[in-house]
């Protein structure tokens, strides 16, 4: 049986079983005019827990109860009960009104969440193809039990210079953080395929996005550009990149830079890649999730463990079941999992 049906029949009984004991002294002892504010109880439960239908019919069981007892304890030709009987039929009408005001903001609420999953399938797709002869899978989790979509970003694009891949974090929580993450994946499709390098990339998405921000906010982001044999990086105050192969190596970069919104001048670095190697690249809610006991997630063992799977996808959801084993549950930080995959690349040097 459904459990919904069943707590909205439950609700359905409890408001007209309220009025009923309200009404009993009117309707069995003559002499005695029942209490009709308590009888607005019923409605007001109504308005609460039902829809306006059944906040319709609570209200009519409510105003014949009130009208009964009234008549039996000999007040029909009473002007005060008619004044408190007209009150409580007023009060009915804006019940059933309050009712279906809460409907529509619920049915509005519901629009504005499939309209939210439907933002993130549009601006941060699942991936698991190969592009530009890098196979790529992604993985993302919000937070926000109400929301699909948090601060953290990813994005990809096949360009002239190579697929280019964006890993970012805005700060703060939100829809302030929303916007400023909608602001950069927009900033970076509007220059991805015109920058002739990261650099200049990361600069004017630097310049893009800054008039935008507060005078605290900032977005962490790190930037990819895969070639023959190689990876470039451009990291802008984010987590650093993890390559796995015949080694496990967090790729920092040698000069550190500040994140977008506070005038970044990156350094873009190359790594060679080895066949078979496999670059993850990250946010925050994966190196600062903790176990109930606040044990941080070991990084480099975990992912030790699972970039071995076989596949691309396999090594991604290997890592985010080891997150969640880990944490207990789901992440109390928003997380974006991106790995790359480069195949049949050459000359593993690093540069």
């Amino acid at each position: 049986m459904d459990t919904n049906a069943l707590d909205g029949g439950r609700r359905l009984l409890v408001a007209p079983v309220g009025c009923l004991l309200a009404a009993t002294p009117g309707l069995l002892i003559g002499r005695v005019q029942p209490i009709l504010p308590l009888l607005a109880i019923g409605p007001l439960m109504a308005a609460t827990f039902l829809g306006a239908r059944r906040t319709l019919l609570v209200c009519c069981w409510t105003v014949l109860l009130a009208l009964a007892a009234g008549l039996g304890s000999g007040a029909q030709l009473n002007a005060g009960f008619a004044v408190r009987w007209g009150g409580l039929l007023l009060g009915c009408v804006c019940s059933v009104y309050a009712a279906r005001q809460r409907g529509r903001l619920r049915e509005r609420l519901a629009e504005a969440r499939e309209v939210a999953r439907i933002t993130q399938e549009a601006i941060l797709r699942p991936v698991s193809r190969t592009l530009s002869g890098t196979h790529v899978s992604t993985r993302y989790h919000c937070a926000n039990r109400e929301s699909p979509v948090g601060g953290d970003l990813y994005d990809l694009a096949v360009t002239p210079y190579g697929l280019r891949v964006l890993v970012g974090d805005a700060r703060g929580h939100g829809l302030d953080a929303l916007r400023t993450a909608a602001d950069t994946l927009i900033g970076f499709r509007e220059l991805v395929y015109t920058a002739p390098d990261l650099t200049t990339l990361a600069k004017a998405l630097d310049a893009r996005i800054a008039p935008g921000l507060g005078p605290e906010d900032f977005v962490t982001a790190v930037l990819a550009e895969f070639g023959p044999g190689e990876v470039r990086l451009v990291n802008c105050g984010h987590p650093a990149p993890l390559r796995s192969g015949q080694r496990l190596e967090l790729l920092e970069p040698r000069v550190p830079a500040m994140p977008l919104g506070l005038r970044p001048d990156p350094r873009q670095y190359r790594v060679r890649l080895q066949p078979g190697d496999r670059l993850l690249l990250y946010t925050d809610g994966l190196t600062e999730s903790r176990a109930l006991d606040g044990t941080p997630f070991a990084l480099l063992t975990e992912c030790a463990t699972a970039l071995s799977e076989p596949t691309p996808d396999g090594a991604l959801h290997a890592l985010y079941d080891r997150l969640l084993a880990h944490a207990g549950g789901p992440p109390a930080d928003d997380l974006a999992l991106v790995l790359c995959q480069p195949t049949g690349v050459t000359a593993p040097v690093r540069v």
